[in-house]
This record gives C-alpha cells, structure tokens and sequence, in this order.
C-alpha cells in the first residue's frame, strides 16, 4: 500500500508534533529535519519554544515526498523537480479552467442576446 493510500491518523488536528510526524511515517525525527532544509515549499510554523509544529497542509506535503523518495526511488533532487512540475501542471490547469470559464460566460452572453 503507498503512502498516498494510507490513513495516517484518526482524528484532524491543528498541529502535528514531529514526533506524531516521524511515527506517521515510520521515519526518524531527523529525516523529517533533513527533508525540511531539501524541500523549501516545506514551510513549518514553530512555537516559542523553537518546536516544529506541522500542520495539514505539511503532511500532504510530506506525504507527497516520501511517496516520490521512498516508494518511488526519486533522489531529492530529481523529487525537488517533480514537485515543481507538478505544481506548474496545477497552475496550468488552473488557467485554462479560468479560460474556459470565461469562454462559457461570452457564450451564454451570446446566447441570451439572440
């Protein structure tokens, strides 16, 4: 089963311990430290006293690059770049849902004067 597939814990929280975070994917603490400074769109929150504090967002992000390095054999940069790529597909597909939109706008505008 892949990481994607699986249900890493029970019930939603705020924040995530790093701890709570290594035990969801049976890495070390440091991992999860390493892959930080690797993977800049991995930003984490900190509370006062300098604890990492992962949120929602971070575990999708984490589950994404222990998919790519883990599962799937990616070396860090080589997931660094899939990530990339993924997110300009996203934003791509983005613009062309706003495009169509807009399109489907003009037409109905057409529509309504005819």
């Amino acid at each position: 089963m892949s990481i994607l597939d699986k249900k890493l814990y029970d019930e939603p929280k705020r924040y995530y311990s790093i701890g709570e975070v290594a035990s969801m994917f049976e890495v070390s603490q440091s991992l999860l430290r390493f892959w930080e400074t690797e993977f800049p769109a991995l930003k984490l929150s900190k509370n006062r006293k300098g604890d990492r504090l992962y949120t929602e967002k971070n575990i999708i992000q984490l589950r994404l690059i222990y998919h790519l390095v883990k599962e799937k054999g990616f070396t860090l940069e080589g997931a660094r770049h899939e990530i990339n790529a993924l997110r300009n597909r996203e934003d791509q597909k983005k613009e062309i849902i706003n495009q169509l939109q807009q399109i489907h706008k003009d037409l109905t505008n057409l529509l309504k004067e005819l």
